[in-house]
Order: structure tokens, then sequence, then C-alpha cells
């Protein structure tokens, strides 16, 4: 695909997201910016910026200005884009807040961020309006709605175009490459989410590096599915976007992703490990219900691929039978199946969040989707490391980005520092202190390894490496990839065994893998709570432990499980909105079951 200059005009004249937006928006006036699934909802970049410059008076009339916060607890829908960048255009701080919060979490968030607006859809509004009852601060609720909103509330076309004498250009001008774009509150898996502060100049640098290492084509498409309270979101399919010209496609269930895929043809796709992980359980199914005349030679195919891969992750000479197998496969069968999932445009394919297994990452590469693993925190702008397309390294996290200084301290933590560092955590000084040396190293919290060619290996995070009762260190993390991806039954696993004598795990049945296995098996009740009972559930997942201790060293391996009745989901007691795993509470929640494990 041929690349115009037009995408590097705005990083490159620049010197805020919000002067970033406008030359955008005025170079690519015509080209659409956000758009639905199909095409219900397609704004150009002019009809956005219009948009924007009416919501921004609007705002402006309600007390928003330079400096102030707005939250924003929206779907992943066009309107969001109109929010944020009104918001912006004034030298506010919009900030996102995750969809599965409680009363008491939105009232955290917005209290400590001090906004005084906060907009949302109706879908949302109770639980806004029980913590408005604890937020005194908070001045108007705004409702993106056609409908009657409750008393004391305004509806968002009400506020859209209510000073259309608004000078938004000298709003814009105002803004400083050092004032707060956002704020990214952490998730939390070890006590209150912490308040990440990002300014612009932090932003811009992530996305220049981003660019820089992957190269977009002119008009990009991406598809907008993370929570916006998530920094990956907000980089990958808002930030990024603006800067370059993307073409963003929202998709406000993030369960329906891949069906997305097939219409939009993203040329950068960024998901978190399971999602992967079941993509390839699908097709290994799809590939052995195959007929045997098909079957067979599919197969053989893919070995000679995945053998090929293995060849050159080793840097081994590749045989010119393997590569002449592997390229006949492609032509006949993986370039068809990358067709048919929407994944034939790609310019980069990326995973993070989480540890990804070696077998999953080797299969993608093997038929034509080079997944490639990288590795950012909110506190830096979701930057950090990352695999450059043409040169991934499977089971790193790549060398640093553009612009980022990595190395180790002495007990192996990674330290990072760079100008996509955050300015610290709003309101917390003393956390701030802890994160943030004088030399200004942000100590990560992770421990990694670093190869010769620069090319970072994270080990875990520091507070959650398990000490056996043998002294042994182990990456829980690790030995949790390795159990889903031994079997598709398995969706989530925690893995508990610090000063014990063994490695025990919690098991989370898979909750659309599962039912249909129950089902293929003749299983009356296919529900996860009554799946997690049953002895032929449990043997399979049996098998699939066992099969993962078959690839895990002795001190890693697990000796004894417990299916858990039900789901973990997203922002709840288990898990972050994130699905990062909260090992504490998980540990007080199933303390019978853990110490049952551990019983005689």
């Amino acid at each position: 695909m041929e690349r115009t200059t037009v995408p590097r005009r705005a990083a490159e004249r620049a010197a805020t997201l919000a002067e970033a937006f406008r030359i955008t928006a005025a170079e690519r006036a015509d080209a659409v910016a956000v758009r639905t699934r199909g095409g219900e909802v397609a704004w150009t970049w002019g009809e956005l910026r219009a948009r924007v410059d009416a919501l921004a008076g609007g705002l402006a009339g309600l007390g928003v200005g330079r400096g102030e916060t707005v939250a924003l607890l929206l779907v992943n829908r066009p309107e969001f884009h109109l929010c944020d960048l009104a918001a912006m255009s004034l030298g506010a701080a919009p900030f996102s807040i995750y969809q599965t919060y409680t009363p008491d979490q939105i009232a955290h968030v917005v209290g400590d961020a001090g906004a005084r607006v906060l907009i949302t859809e109706p879908a949302f509004l109770d639980g806004v309006l029980a913590a408005r009852a604890q937020l005194p601060a908070l001045e108007h609720v705004v409702v993106l709605t056609a409908g009657s909103v409750p008393d004391g509330c305004l509806r968002l076309d009400e506020v859209e175009g209510a000073d259309p004498g608004f000078d938004v250009d000298a709003a814009v001008a105002a803004v400083g490459p050092e004032d707060v774009l956002t704020l990214i509150y952490t998730s939390g898996t070890t006590g209150p989410p912490k308040g990440v502060q990002l300014v612009h100049r932090n932003l811009m640098t992530a996305v220049r590096g981003i660019e820089t290492l992957v190269r977009f084509p002119d008009g990009a498409r991406v598809i907008s599915w993370l929570p916006a309270a998530h920094i990956a979101e907000r980089a990958a399919h808002h930030y990024l976007p603006l800067v370059y010209g993307f073409e963003v496609t929202s998709c406000p269930n993030p369960r329906d992703v891949v069906a997305y895929l097939p219409e939009v043809r993203p040329h950068w796709f960024f998901a978190v490990p399971r999602i992967w992980e079941k993509l390839k359980a699908g097709l290994e199914a799809m590939l052995a219900a195959l007929p045997d005349d098909q079957r067979e030679p599919a197969e053989a195919g893919l070995e000679a691929s995945l053998r090929k891969v293995r060849l050159e992750q080793a840097g081994a000479p590749v045989p010119a039978e393997i590569a002449a197998a592997a390229t006949a496969a492609d032509e006949r069968l993986f370039a068809g199946l990358r067709a048919h999932l929407g994944l034939d445009a790609l310019v980069a394919v990326n995973v993070g969040a989480a540890p990804t297994p070696v077998e999953v990452l080797e299969f993608f590469h093997a038929i034509g989707i080079p997944v490639a693993e990288l590795w950012g925190m909110s506190e830096t702008c979701g930057a950090g490391c990352c695999n450059p397309p043409d040169r991934i390294k499977i089971g790193t996290v790549g060398p640093p980005a553009p612009g980022v200084e990595v190395r180790l301290a002495e007990d192996g933590e990674l330290l990072v520092r760079s100008d996509v560092v955050m300015i610290g955590y709003r309101n917390l000084p003393e956390q701030t202190a802890e994160a943030l040396d004088a030399e200004g190293w942000l100590h990560t919290g992770d421990i990694a390894t670093i190869d010769d060619d620069g090319y970072v290996t994270l080990v875990d995070r520091k507070k959650e490496i398990i000490i056996g009762a043998g002294g042994k260190n182990i990456s829980p993390a690790n030995v949790e990839a390795t159990l889903k991806a031994a079997s598709p039954l398995i969706g989530q696993a925690c893995v508990i065994g610090d000063g014990r004598p063994y490695n025990v795990a919690l098991v989370v049945l898979d909750s659309d893998f599962a039912p249909a296995w129950a089902a293929q098996h003749g299983l009356d009740d296919t529900s996860l709570e009554a799946l997690a009972a049953d002895e032929r559930m449990r043997a399979a997942v049996e098998a699939g432990v066992a099969a993962a201790n078959a690839k895990l060293a002795r001190v890693e391996q697990v000796k004894r499980f417990h299916v858990v009745a039900g789901d973990w989901l997203p922002g709840g007691d288990e898990l972050t909105p994130t699905m990062k795993l909260k090992r504490k509470p998980i540990g007080a929640k199933y303390a019978a079951e853990i110490d049952a494990l551990y019983a005689g």
C-alpha cells in the first residue's frame, strides 16, 4: 500500500494533541474519522471537528476550561471521541471510567480527579446518580440521549451548540505540552486506583515512537473496542488516529470484536492474550473438523510452517523442502484463512497486558499472522518495549520503543526513562516519589532480563513472584499462561504457592468453550456452575493440567487444582476491568478451597 506524507504532518508540526487534531481535521476533512459497523454512522474529520467545536463551546459554558477535568462513562462509540476532543480542546483533561465500576468506585475516581462535569449514557445513569450523592463538587451530569433525563441532568444535544460564538481556536492555542491531557486510573490489583497524570508531551512522544516503529499506511484502519479507561485503547484507537488520520470503527461490545474484523480489515490490531488463545483453539477445532482428504494436508502444512518459524527464531537455516511446504500451505490454505478472518491487511499485530504462551505466538506466525508481544504501562502511555514487525523475537516484548531507555536494577526490576513517562500520580506525592527516582527512572515493578540485542523478556511482577518452601522463585503468570494454553477448557487460572510446599491452582472454565464441550459430550446441564462439579469435566481439565505440567519445571508444576463454580468477570471480585488477577482478594475469597488443596 502506497504511503503519502499527509499522515506525518500533524505529528511533525503539532506540540499538543489538541493542535494535532485540528491539523488532521483540516488536511483530511473529507475522509472518514469515526464510524460504526456497517457505516450506519460515519463522521468525516471535517464533520467531527464541527461537532467538537460546537460541544466545546457548550462545555465552556458549564465552566470547563484549561486545567479542569471531565469524566466520561461511555461505551466505545463515535460520541466518545467527540466528547473527549471537545474537553481536550478547552485545555481540560478528559478521563474515562470503567463501565463495570460500582457507584463507590465511580465516586472515588471522580472525586480524586475533581471533575465538575460528567458525561454518560442511560445504561450507566443509575450508577452515576448513586455516586453523585457522594460528590458535592460534581455540578453537571450530561447524558447522551434523545429522551428525557432526570432533574439535575442535561442532555448532550442541549450542551452541544449552546455557545456558537465560542472561539475554540483561541482555547486550543492556549493549551501547552505540559498541560495534563488525561488521567488513567490504574485498575487497582493492590488497592484503590491511582490516577496516572499524562501530559500532551507524553502522548505526542508515544505516538511518534509507535508510528516510527510500525510506519502505518495513509488512512490506516483500526477498531476501537478496549475500555477507554485503559491506556492501550486511548493510545492505539484515539490519540494515534487523531495525529495520523486513521479511520476508527467503534465496537461497543468487546465480545464482538472478532466479528468486526472481516468488515474493517484493520491495519493494526491489538488484543489481550485470551483473544489469541481462544482464536487459536477455534481455528484448530475448525481444522480438526475438515474431511480427512483436506485435514491431513492442512495439518502437514501447519507442521511445516511451525518448523519454519522455529528454525527462523533459532537463527538456523530453513531446509528448502520445509520452506516449499510452508509456502504451498500458505498459498493453499492460510492466505484464504487470513482473508476470512479479516486479518489480511495487517501492517502490525500485537498482544500485551499479560504473558502469551510461546505456542500461541508460534501458531499465528505459522499461518502468516505475526503476532508480536509488546509491553507498556499506564505510567508510560502504554509505550515501553515493542517487537518491530520485521524483527520479532518470540518470547520477548522486544527492544525499547524509540525514545525510551531501559535498564535493570540490582534485583532485576525493569527501569524506564523517557518523555513518555507520567509526571506523577494525582494527589499522591509519596507514591509518585516511590515510582520515580531523582534521575527520572520509573521503577516499573516488573522483573525482566535484557539480551545482547536489547530485547526485553518479562519474568513477572516483582510483588507477585512465588517463593516456594524450597526457596525457588517461580513466576505464577508464566504457569497460568501455560495452563490456559494447554486446554481451551481453562478460561482463567490463579496459581498459589508462596511459602507453600507445592503449587496449586484455582481454575475457571472458559465460558464459551466449556458449555460447547459439554453439549458435545452429552451433558444436560451446561452451566459453568454445574460443569465445575461434573467428574467428566474435571477429568478433561485434569488432562489439561497434566499437559501443562509436562512443559513446566518440576518446581513450577501444579500438584492439585480446584475448579471454581461460575465465572470470573472483568471488574468483579477476582479480575480488574483489564482482566488482571486480583491475587490478594482471590486468596481471601477462596481461602477455604485453597486450604483444602493443601490439607493432608
